[in-house]
């Protein structure tokens, strides 16, 4: 793959081998304004990539370092996200400053590059996930409008279940003890459920705890090959 050179000083050692790869929006006006501030010293955040909306991939930090881009996360009982992903930003103002579809020349430079990293990492499909799936309680990103089921299709991400929905009719708090067995952290309940919503049901993020939700946690957490 050809990237641009926008090398990071922010970085540091990993402590974990990879195991999943973290996708972020950038939640700014512009490319440039997110790469000024991830190689910015004083920001101290970073990734190791960067997606523009015209399909431009940059570079910032080498695989083998640390990038600074998931904060205070946990997925699967990792908490050290950092240490343990790649992390992705993909261009887009986000819900602060007017959040829109991702363009198709973006997805296109996406894929390869997610589809690359996880055959040479030797990552699952269920340890692809946002920025909202690893810290619900604090954000929103990639978002609702991300196109998941693009990757989802090449096997490069779960896939949205929709087909036999079987409802186990678990009660609220049998949903949440399955979402946390799936990789959430439920420390706040109604974040957590709309973390799974805006992934696998971004139609209707309302917090509720439904049947059509515990149908596609169920089916998410049947045995399926990886």
């Amino acid at each position: 793959m050809n990237f641009v050179d926008c090398p990071s000083p922010n970085c540091d050692e990993r402590q974990l081998p990879v195991s999943m790869i973290v996708l972020h929006y950038t939640g700014m006006p512009d490319c440039k304004g997110a790469l000024d501030r991830m190689t910015s010293p004083e920001a101290k955040v970073s990734a190791h990539y960067c997606v523009d909306e015209d399909g431009t991939v940059y570079h910032l930090v080498d695989e083998a370092r640390r990038a600074w881009h998931a904060g205070r996360s946990h997925w699967r009982g990792v908490t050290d996200i950092n240490s343990a992903s790649v992390g992705i930003e993909i261009v887009n103002p986000g819900h602060e400053f007017g959040y829109r579809p991702f363009p198709d020349e973006q997805i296109a430079a996406l894929i390869p590059l997610v589809a690359d990293i996880k055959e040479r990492h030797g990552i699952g499909r269920g340890n692809v996930v946002g920025h909202s799936d690893i810290a619900p309680a604090r954000k929103e990103d990639p978002g609702e409008l991300f196109p998941w089921e693009a990757l989802a299709k090449r096997r490069l991400a779960l896939p949205s279940p929709t087909r036999d929905l079987i409802d186990p009719y678990w009660t609220d708090a049998g949903f949440l003890l399955a979402l946390e067995r799936f990789g959430y952290d439920v420390t706040d309940p109604q974040k957590a459920v709309i973390a799974f919503q805006r992934r696998f049901r971004p139609d209707m993020i309302d917090g509720i705890i439904d049947g059509e939700c515990r149908a596609k946690l169920l089916a998410l957490l049947l045995p399926r090959p990886q």
